[in-house]
């Protein structure tokens, strides 16, 4: 079943440019910098982003002089699909079974 923190965590996800952030962080470490020249966003559109990824729990930081490095976390990232893969069991399990609910 998903969670409150689930929905939240897809929230994050759904948005085309954070998704496009978390393809880039895992292939690896960037700072900002780096992300907006891959990305092409804006400075502040791309720290709103970054943002909401990490208070998601998607990345995590780490400061390196005048820059800030982001880190994907795979864990929470496996989580989620674990949760994914959950579900998609369950709807195989009932592939066939010709149940239905009744109607009032």
């Amino acid at each position: 079943m998903l969670t409150s923190v689930d929905t939240d965590l897809i929230r994050a996800l759904a948005d085309p440019l954070r998704l496009r952030i978390v393809t880039l962080l895992a292939h690896e470490t960037l700072c900002t910098t780096h992300l907006v020249e891959e990305t092409g966003a804006k400075q502040t559109n791309l720290s709103n982003h970054l943002r909401v990824l990490r208070e998601a729990g998607v990345v995590d930081t780490e400061p390196c002089g005048r820059f800030t490095y982001y880190r994907l976390r795979p864990a929470v990232l496996e989580s989620l699909a674990g949760r994914f893969a959950d579900l998609a069991a369950t709807a195989r399990a009932t592939v066939g079974n010709d149940r239905k609910r009744a109607c009032p």
